[in-house]
């Protein structure tokens, strides 16, 4: 949150007229002109920073003649002018350019790279005379100039560096840290500019020239000769090993050690793009990327810095022809497993891999392998992270992995309370008797269900499991946990995402397996009413959709579909599941849409339905459980009479019933039906399928027509008038 006094600066800043701030850049402009820069320049400096930052996303200002400005204000060399304004000017520059790229001209990136060149590589490596004036270090005045130190204290015996520490530091040496804050920036950014021809840059200090001989950058002086572009990539390359060298040094404070890690995140991402850019670098930069993961890959401490690293790795590995799977166990291996609770590395991890998502799809396999341990940062932080595996998951879902992933989202809740369970479990020892005992976590540690834990816990796809339901039992208590409930209210939109990519990619034998998947798993999920109820509705959908693509899957599925629909328990702990089912059956359990199908199937099938349809309305319902829904009643006749009206021979079956039904209702209530116009609306249906079936052909016509009726392309002949019988069909035999 802003401080009052920010917000209101920010306020202003948005709220900012055009003439006024055209007045405001026209003044700036000849305030720059000026030889020394006063208190109103800062100022009006520190305004435009603000005011950059306030309107980047609702403004676009016209900025060259102000980035002329600035750029030709570091023409000057330090003696030559107030050298001080250029710690003002260099983060305002870095800004702009964000903002308007295309400000920039040719002259203005050989301006600034050389201007970048020399604060980088050629800072002062004395303390400064005076106190500092705040920010990374501060001290006493020091009466004699000395050399700056490392962070382990000892003399330094190289150029300066950010990691270089002091009592007091020159304008040139904050000049040194401005340059490398920007660098990376400024390297991804001039490529917006046309190349135009260059010379080369003779007119600059010598290899040694403030510095002593560099350990690290023993190169060939002709580097100097180097067009700007050329020259301040390598003199980035020789600041970032630098860097990489300065970090393996012993820190006394905690906040250095930190400032260390920050520091190698940005030189290895320097060196990344300096790669990208020549890649004749990559073979002298390898040795050290490799030699840096080495050291660091045992200490998760780094793990801010392994990311970089692996983002080099995913560049440059096959051009080097270097072995990456060490780096890809860490990234895709541990970071998951031992740092899920880690929001940070969460983000970041997750943001390297929407950013390389299309490298990663087809160059490493480790990457759809690796679901289970991904899906653990989205099991611990549900709202922080969703919408990054909305990106991700379609790029998870393969002919290979489609099924366990399936099951590995159902059982997203679970993995959420296991890894609450693992976390709890490091915390408290076994002996802890103190507070209230959970029986989950005493399950967590009995070895008789350490596998069932272990198995949400794999970090890789592979592994199969048969007693979810006593996984369940044990974390029964979990279904009210605040972080298993955010997360079971993701899964719903997960599993849309997951059958909308599948379908793109699956053939028939694996669309089947799913629906068997989704039939099993109906009544193998964690008693959370909510969660359970929307995984129905998901499974309902793609059920369907399923069916209507490929009608076939449900001759492929008969047995299975057909003992789900004749289980009567189903119809009141599943009925939006079973409605959808008893329909699929109904509309695709035909001839017409596979050959396999038997009279003796739809015979079988019929009377499923019909013994819980007559179990259903000539019985109450079970204690605790709510009249059948009218909807499951009336879908039942409706496929009955379709079924019937494929096999003449079951007609006189359901019109009996149909008519008994009449019958029924007419002398009262019923068990079954506790709402009057829910009956009468059941009533009527009956009354219009029975009239139906007194016509066999007609039926079978109505509730079964062939393809040229479903698909109907009358309006190409004016011959032809729609048929009267599909006035019958659209209003009673839509989809549940």
């Amino acid at each position: 949150m802003y401080s009052h006094g920010s917000e209101s600066l920010i306020k202003q800043a948005r709220e900012i007229q055009e003439s006024e701030l055209q007045k405001f850049y026209s003044r700036l402009v000849k305030l720059l002109q000026a030889k020394e820069l006063s208190h109103e320049t800062v100022d009006s400096l520190q305004r435009l920073h603000i005011i950059l930052f306030a309107t980047k996303f609702t403004r676009t200002a016209e900025l060259s003649s102000l980035c002329t400005q600035f750029l030709r204000s570091l023409e000057s060399r330090q003696s030559e002018g107030p050298a001080h304004s250029f710690t003002h000017i260099l983060p305002i520059i870095n800004t702009m350019l964000t903002h308007s790229p295309e400000c920039l001209t040719e002259d203005h990136v050989t301006l600034l790279s050389k201007k970048l060149v020399d604060w980088l590589r050629y800072a002062s490596i004395t303390q400064g005379g005076g106190a500092s004036s705040g920010g990374f270090f501060t001290g006493p005045r020091l009466r004699q100039p000395m050399p700056v130190a490392e962070l382990d204290g000892t003399v330094s015996g190289d150029f300066f560096t950010v990691l270089c520490v002091g009592q007091g530091f020159t304008e040139d040496q904050w000049m040194n840290v401005y340059s490398f804050s920007m660098l990376r920036h400024w390297l991804l950014t001039y490529h917006s500019v046309s190349t135009g021809s260059t010379t080369a840059d003779t007119d600059d200090r010598s290899e040694v020239d403030g510095s002593v001989v560099s350990m690290v950058s023993a190169t060939s002086s002709s580097s100097r000769l180097l067009p700007p572009k050329e020259r301040l990539r390598e003199k980035a390359f020789q600041y970032c090993q630098r860097l990489i060298e300065q970090s393996d040094r012993k820190t006394h404070r905690r906040i250095d050690a930190e400032l260390q890690k920050a520091c190698l995140v940005e030189a290895v991402g320097i060196l990344d793009c300096v790669c990208v850019e020549d890649a004749s670098l990559v073979y002298r930069t390898f040795p050290c990327i490799k030699a840096l993961f080495g050291r660091l890959s045992s200490d998760l401490s780094f793990a801010r810095v392994l990311l970089p690293i692996a983002q080099f790795y995913l560049n440059h590995g096959e051009m080097a022809a270097v072995d990456c799977e060490s780096v890809w166990k860490v990234v895709f291996g541990r970071f998951p497993a031992e740092l899920f609770n880690d929001a940070f590395l969460a983000h970041e991890l997750l943001r390297f891999l929407r950013l390389n998502l299309e490298s990663l799809q087809l160059r490493l396999p480790q990457y759809t392998r690796s679901f289970p341990n991904l899906l653990k940062f989205l099991a611990w932080n549900s709202p922080a992270v969703v919408d990054d595996f909305v990106d991700l998951l379609p790029s998870l879902v393969t002919t290979g992995t489609a099924v366990e992933l399936l099951h590995t989202l159902l059982d997203l809740p679970c993995l959420s309370a296991t890894l609450v369970l693992q976390h709890r479990s490091t915390c408290l020892p076994i002996s802890d008797t103190g507070g209230r005992s959970l029986v989950s976590l005493d399950a967590f540690r009995n070895p008789s269900f350490r596998g069932l834990f272990l198995f949400l816990l794999r970090g890789e796809a592979g592994d199969t499991i048969d007693r979810l339901s006593t996984l369940h039992e044990q974390l029964a208590e979990a279904a009210s946990w605040p972080r298993v409930v955010q997360c079971a209210q993701t899964v719903p939109v997960l599993l849309h995402i997951f059958f909308n990519t599948v379908v793109t990619i699956a053939d028939q034998k694996l669309l089947a397996h799913l629906i068997l998947v989704m039939l099993e798993r109906s009544s193998l999920l964690l008693s959370l009413r909510t969660f359970i109820r929307e995984v129905h509705r998901v499974f309902s959908c793609h059920l369907l959709r399923l069916c209507k693509l490929q009608p076939s899957l449900v001759m492929d599925q008969s047995h299975e579909l057909v003992e789900f629909a004749g289980t009567t328990a189903n119809v009141y702990n599943k009925e939006e599941m079973y409605t959808h089912v008893v329909w699929v059956l109904g509309e695709y359990l035909s001839v017409s849409c596979d050959s396999r199908c038997s009279v003796r199937l739809i015979t079988s099938c019929f009377e499923a339905l019909e013994a819980v349809l007559f179990e259903i309305t000539s019985s109450t319902p079970p204690p605790g459980s709510p009249c059948p829904a009218p909807r499951v009643i009336t879908t039942l006749m409706s496929a009955l009479a379709k079924l019937a009206s494929r096999s003449h021979d079951l007609i006189p079956r359901v019109s009996l019933f149909l008519s008994k039904l009449r019958s029924v209702t007419r002398c009262g209530s019923v068990t079954w039906c506790s709402d009057e116009e829910d009956l009468v609306a059941i009533v009527t249906r009956g009354e219009e399928l029975w009239s139906l079936l007194k016509t066999p052909g007609v039926a079978q016509s109505v509730l079964t027509p062939s393809a040229h009726v479903t698909t109907p392309q009358w309006h190409k002949d004016t011959n032809v008038s729609m048929p009267l019988q599909m006035r019958f069909r659209f209003p009673h035999e839509r989809e549940p």
